[in-house]
């Protein structure tokens, strides 16, 4: 009987986990037959009731990665302990789930309920509901949740006046993904309507999953959309999620709680008993203010329990919360009378609460400061019902305005595109610069309350729902599994060792203090960084064409990924977790003519023409699925299963095609790279042959790397031709082209798993003769292949293929070669100056800013990379 331990990433246990959790663990090759062979005990030992199901599966049918799932509890254990035998079982929990920790979906023609033992849903299967109730013990605590939205339609200059209309998202489609016993999930999709009859088009599709745990009192929400809007004419004004809150009892036991800043609460009730110039007496303000029902009226000083009528009551409230600096609250009686200001502050959780003595409701928003401009209102909390809304992007703010942020420059031809490109790094096309098809997916909580809770104990639900509790397995027992190619855990056991060490975290360190002091935040933006640094304005170049969001380039997620596998740092893992939602949503296209590409480095993320499969590839986005066994990411890899399609639409390098004046695009002659394309595509087919089996990306991977292996250069032929009937390449091409780019978009970790994984001698030949020459000297590449091979840059990022060269052949002479070539190729990155920072204030800079003496994401992407396969390659050769 195996084991391994998992532990929670934020150190100790949390104080409880009201809605349950899930993460995702690999396990080596052949060592576990199914999920059903998987069970869970606590640190003590006792059996854990846990649901487990397979996420991916090795060539040989033995399960690779499992997602695995624990109930809500409100002692969980500081560790857990994963037991395996790797003999088969039933699907299903890995210890039967009792009665009373169960979570059970019951469908019905019209609607289904979910039941988690404490809560209640009823989810009809279409309409313009997300759910028409939610209860706690039987009570109805919220109903009638949906979708609503604005939409304006222009941004006025001057005095001018725009239109909104109100739309609401109507449910088409509900299905049950999960339907427990410990963990269900249930997913709908839809689009907004107008509310005004003949208002105009539907638009903003949109995914929504609830999940629900065994025992939870609180369901975790995933909402995705796509903007699907004409960028000249649609502009987003307002995006949130609307709930009727019933309320019951009398005005002064109904309860308004509003997260602020640092862990504090906004504590009322619609009718306040306290500061009267009479006091109502001690008993009836401490029981309002913890939330408890207030004694009998008859009981209270009778010089204000006869007044009660004459003290207002406070039925709206709103936090604003517009940009990543500062939130304002304020409040009114009701609609027609004035907003009263009730404070301020720099960042809110982005939780509230409103309920009375028999329960209610508490939303929260994750990454609420960090996504603005974000709101939340509650809205006629003096009625029989009151509305709760969670805006996700707030109808105080500007609205969104995604129009190209410049005319085109009389960019009309290639020509003058690439003389552009010269000069900002833009690679502009008409007509390219379009948000149409980009996404975006926000996580929130829901709360069901039986009472209004202790002000300590919505302070944890609000900080629960803004950093969810996370379980992951050890760094070494991830390395152990053999999962995702090369690299080791963090090793400081020699001076040279630790020097390294040392940079990778200074590299990390600076670049999530950039993200607070350069307010990389912002829907849109909140999870990318910027390419590159302005010395001269010290600041990034947030405004100069391909030099502003990197969208991915050289790899930057992967950089991030790799670091968390081998340190377990939670604040890594946050960062690339941040990162991957937005690259795989915001910097992808999902539907239109590029579903499926992403877009290059831009001021705008959605900017550049150059839309292509490097920015896409699911090498960036597996890793967060794996680990977490997130079905939105699932989804987005499901996007991608047949890019090769693009390739027949959109050529990626139409404007320096060198044969361009006879190269037509057609099903059985696609030029396909066999860098930054193939490796995308391998990385697809893998990631879905893994998933799903499927005999179609399976073949088309294995028949490509037969091809490649076949190919007299192998990936020195740089481009072969591709048919899209057959999924193979044609092997006769005769040429050498090398590319600086080729390999650094995840080419290098796709090919090393690949040849662990599948048994291709001639594609693992192909694959080593590229390693061993691309930084060989000219003499033993005109030896080898009959020419020095051009294009050869980025000398430090590519060390990592002469690491795997002369690890794979057991070189030596190799090896010192690798950290030679680290050390000759990177330039400011090899001495010590680089790795300090200095804080510059000066008249002419915004803010006082830390700033490194290089910097350029590219460098430290490659160079975190180069680091970590290296001392996993050949760390021991290291000096």
């Amino acid at each position: 009987m195996a084991e391994t331990l998992i532990r929670w990433i934020d150190g100790g246990a949390p104080a409880g986990i009201s809605g349950g959790t899930t993460w995702g663990m690999p396990f080596a090759r052949g060592t576990v037959s199914g999920s059903g062979s998987l069970a869970v005990q606590d640190a003590d030992g006792k059996p854990v009731t846990s649901q487990a199901w397979p996420l991916a599966t090795w060539p040989d049918g033995s399960l690779k990665w499992a997602g695995i799932a624990l109930g809500a509890t409100d002692a969980p254990s500081g560790s857990y302990h994963v037991t395996f035998d790797g003999g088969a079982a039933p699907s299903g929990a890995s210890q039967p789930a009792s009665s009373t920790a169960r979570v059970t979906v019951t469908e019905g023609a019209g609607a289904l309920t979910v039941d988690t033992g404490t809560l209640q849903m009823e989810i009809n299967r279409s309409g313009s509901t997300l759910f028409s109730s939610l209860s706690r013990d039987g009570r109805e605590v919220a109903r009638d949740a949906r979708l609503v939205s604005l939409l304006q339609d222009g941004v006025p200059e001057g005095a001018g006046t725009a239109r909104r209309d109100a739309f609401t998202g109507e449910v088409t489609h509900v299905a049950v993904e999960q339907d427990g016993p410990v963990r269900a999930v249930v997913r709908l999709e839809g689009r907004h309507r107008p509310d005004a009859p003949g208002g105009g088009r539907e638009w903003l599709p949109f995914v929504v999953r609830f999940y629900f745990y065994a025992n939870a009192r609180s369901v975790r929400m995933v909402h995705s959309f796509i903007w699907d809007g004409d960028a000249e004419r649609d502009f987003l004004a307002g995006l949130g999620v609307r709930f009727t809150v019933p309320l019951e009892a009398d005005l002064h036991d109904r309860h308004v709680r509003i997260a602020g800043a640092h862990g504090g609460f906004l504590t009322e009730a619609v009718r306040g008993l306290t500061g009267l110039r009479r006091d109502p007496g001690g008993a009836v303000r401490e029981a309002q203010i913890a939330g408890r029902p207030t004694p009998p009226p008859e009981t209270w000083n009778p010089e204000v329990s006869e007044r009660l009528h004459l003290i207002p009551t406070w039925g709206d409230y709103t936090l604003a919360q517009l940009t990543a600096d500062g939130f304002e609250l304020r409040k009114r009686t009701a609609p027609g009378h004035g907003w009263v200001g009730i404070s301020g502050g720099t960042r809110s959780a982005g939780f509230c609460a409103l309920s009375d003595t028999r329960g209610g409701l508490g939303v929260g928003i994750r990454d609420f400061w960090q996504s603005h401009p974000g709101q939340l209102d509650i809205r006629g909390a003096a009625a029989s019902e009151a509305t709760l809304t969670a805006w996700l992007y707030s109808p105080e703010a500007q609205p969104m305005d995604l129009r190209f942020y410049h005319d085109g420059l009389g960019q009309d031809t290639f020509e003058e595109q690439l003389e552009g490109l010269e000069v900002t790094y833009e690679d502009y096309e008409p007509g390219f610069g379009t948000p149409t098809g980009i996404a975006r997916t926000s996580e929130l909580t829901l709360f069901a309350y039986n009472s209004t809770p202790p002000t300590e104990s919505l302070a944890a639900d609000a900080a629960a729902a803004a950093t969810p509790a996370l379980l992951q397995a050890t760094p070494e027992y991830l390395h152990s599994a053999g999962v995702f190619g090369d690299w080791d855990p963090v090793d400081r056991s020699t001076p040279a060792r630790a020097r390294l060490e040392d940079r990778l975290d200074f590299l990390f360190d600076f670049y999530a203090g950039q993200v607070e002091q350069r307010r990389w935040y912002g829907f849109w933006n909140y999870g990318d960084v910027m390419h590159t640094y302005d010395f001269d304005r010290h600041v990034w170049r947030y405004d100069v064409g391909g030099y502003a969001w990197d969208n991915s380039e050289l790899s930057p997620d992967l950089w991030l990924w790799y670091s968390y596998l081998r340190s377990g740092r939670a604040d890594i893992f946050r960062f690339a977790e941040a990162m991957t939602r937005h690259t795989g949503e915001v910097d992808v296209y999902h539907l239109g003519p590029w579903k499926g590409l992403g877009s290059r480095h831009n001021v705008q993320h959605w900017g550049c023409s150059a839309k292509q499969l490097r920015i896409s590839t699911p090498a960036y986005r597996r890793f967060y699925y794996y680990l977490t066994a997130d079905e939105r990411t699932g989804d987005l890899l499901a996007e991608l299963v047949d890019s090769d399609q693009n390739f027949l639409g959109l050529d990626p390098v139409r404007k320096v095609r060198p044969d361009a004046a006879t190269y037509r695009p057609d099903r059985g002659a696609l030029g396909v790279g066999l860098g930054t394309d193939w490796g995308s595509l391998a990385a697809t087919w893998l990631t879905d042959w893994e998933r799903t089996g499927n005999p179609r990306s399976r073949d088309r991977l294995l028949g490509t790397m037969a091809d490649i292996g076949a190919l007299k250069y192998g990936f020195l032929t740089g481009e072969a031709l591709y048919s899209l009937d057959t999924g193979r390449f044609d092997t006769r091409r005769e040429q050498i082209s090398v590319s600086h780019l080729s390999a650094v978009f995840g080419l290098v970790e796709i090919c090393s798993e690949l040849v662990d994984l599948v048994d291709d001698p001639d594609f693992e030949r192909a694959w080593l003769q590229y390693c061993r020459l691309f930084l060989a000297t000219p003499e033993e590449q005109i030896e080898a292949v009959g020419q020095p091979l051009p294009g050869i840059y980025l000398t430090q990022a590519h060390s990592r293929l002469t690491a795997y060269a002369a690890a794979r052949l057991g070189d030596p002479e190799l090896a010192g070669r690798t950290w030679e070539s680290f050390a000759e190729g990177g330039e400011h990155l090899n001495h010590d100056s680089a790795f300090t920072l200095r804080k510059i204030r000066a008249p002419h800079v915004l803010l006082p800013v830390d700033e490194a003496p290089t910097v350029s994401t590219n460098d430290t992407a490659q160079f975190g990379l180069a680091v970590i396969q290296n001392l996993a390659l050949v760390g021991k050769h290291l000096r």
